[in-house]
């Protein structure tokens, strides 16, 4: 609601920022929605690590429960992966892993699972291609992620994708069993044991089943040796999400998660801002605290690339408002923006990456994914990100395996309509307690989490069809 008189033409401002500009003319009291306000991304960028915030105290003293792997890193959880390569073994990756259900692992009592990466490509695109780079990135960090303690490569034989080259650029290395039925990669340098499957070579679709079968139950009794231990908050990748988004999100659950990810960092750990097209129109807030003018221009040069691809299609990124966006509030694209940055903190932007890239700088970071939800949360988590936080003013039903969902309402009607499917409720901010006190006790609850404590959507059981690769380039 209008407090004051706009006149046609003039800017329209929230949270201290214009968010567009009047279509025509506002009278204090009047609803200011998409009927009256339309984007006008004007901002002066030149104010690149220019307002670098000091960094935050330390705080060695928050631990969690966690798996070290031998590489150091530290997983939430403890699943076992059976990644296809290409579409053509999809089928045959997701028979195998639904013949672990509950009962076949109630021995393996440290394993949360046997789950399937299926996905819609791995062929018809040009080798080393951005459609091959972008799923050769993402298949191999989610090979490698910590929260996986094992893993079966499933492909076709014929693809373009193929597993040689998947193994090879991505380095994996899985549990080696001999005689177990393995089967070597062929073509690389130094030939290692790997737990791979080509249905071509393995006699068709059930035997590939069968042998596939045979291998991941002789692998869960490895898988199921981790243990947790108690080990630094600095060990945690936190990536945040938002989806389903409405007028409260950028004043609550946003804002309460950034207090969040500012402690975590203190810690020593990693905050993960993504959605590229969800930081358009608040980008300046992310320049002008980037640690050094090269990282504010590396997220200036993602977006441009955005206007570039959007304009491919005819399209621009102010369209990225969804129905239910504009429904619980929201009108245009800088609006959502200015409160979707908040998720990330107050602390300095330390790198930006591009997608499934693998994070290595700890502190607050950025990564480029679109907004589609499940298509940003799988490039996070290829990039390592070991637990996710997700906020929703609408209701977003979420979840991600190998990798807890944290999810957290704006408002309490949110909270407690769907109380089956909400972790947390951040409408408290709007009921009198503060974003900062609000913002400890997610983190608290997020450490929890990363613990070992399940989410709402791993109660529910969801997060198996939600790997999504963003593919970006032409099917052949």
């Amino acid at each position: 609601m209008s407090i004051r008189e706009i006149g046609n033409g003039d800017s329209v401002y929230k949270f201290g920022w214009p968010i567009g500009v009047a279509t025509a003319a506002i009278v204090p009291g009047q609803h200011i929605h998409s009927h009256n306000l339309k984007c006008d991304h004007e901002i002066d960028l030149e104010a690149m690590a220019t307002e670098i915030p000091a960094a935050p105290a330390p705080r060695l003293d928050y631990t969690f429960q966690g798996y070290v792997r031998p590489d150091g890193r530290v997983g939430t959880r403890n699943y076992l992966a059976v990644i296809s390569n290409v579409n053509c073994s999809a089928s045959v990756a997701r028979m195998i892993a639904k013949r672990f259900d509950a009962q076949a692992l109630a021995a393996y009592p440290n394993v949360d699972g046997v789950i399937s990466f299926r996905h819609e490509g791995g062929c018809a695109m040009a080798w080393e291609g951005s459609r091959h780079r972008m799923l050769t990135q993402v298949l191999g960090g989610m090979a490698k992620h910590p929260n996986i303690g094992g893993f079966l490569l499933v492909g076709l034989g014929c693809e373009q994708g193929t597993l040689a080259h998947l193994v090879s650029s991505q380095q994996l290395h899985c549990i080696d069993l001999p005689g177990a039925g393995t089967t070597s990669v062929t073509g690389l340098e130094n030939e290692n044991a790997i737990s791979v499957l080509t249905i071509q070579d393995s006699g068709g679709t059930s035997r590939t089943i069968e042998q596939g079968v045979d291998i991941v139950a002789r692998m869960l009794p490895r898988v199921n040796a981790a243990r947790r231990t108690s080990v630094s908050a600095a060990k945690l990748i936190l990536g945040t999400e938002c989806g389903g988004s409405d007028g409260y999100s950028g004043i609550t659950a946003n804002p309460a998660l950034g207090a969040a990810a500012d402690r975590l960092v203190a810690c020593g750990g990693t905050a993960i801002l993504a959605e590229t097209s969800e930081v358009f129109g608040a980008e300046h807030l992310l320049t002008r605290r980037a640690r050094s003018r090269a990282v504010a221009e590396k997220l200036l040069e993602r977006i441009e690339w955005w206007k570039w691809y959007c304009k491919n299609y005819g399209e621009v990124l102010d369209n990225n408002p969804s129905v239910g966006n504009k429904a619980g509030g929201l009108t245009t694209i800088t609006e959502k923006s200015l409160g979707a940055v908040s998720k990330g903190g107050t602390t300095a932007l330390e790198a930006v990456y591009e997608y499934a890239e693998p994070i290595e700088q700890s502190g607050f970071v950025f990564m480029d994914t679109p907004g589609f939800d499940p298509a940003s949360v799988t490039g996070m988590v290829a990039g390592g990100a070991n637990l996710i936080a997700f906020t929703t003013g609408r209701g977003s039903c979420f979840g991600f395996k190998p990798v807890p969902s944290f999810k957290i309402a704006s408002n309490s009607r949110l909270f407690n309509r769907l109380r089956d499917d909400m972790d947390f409720n951040a409408g408290q901010v709007v009921e009198g307690r503060s974003v900062d006190e609000v913002g400890h006790e997610l983190f608290l609850q997020l450490l929890a989490t990363a613990s070992g404590e399940p989410t709402c959507s791993e109660r529910l059981g969801i997060g198996d069809e939600e790997f999504v690769p963003w593919l970006v380039g032409p099917v052949l």
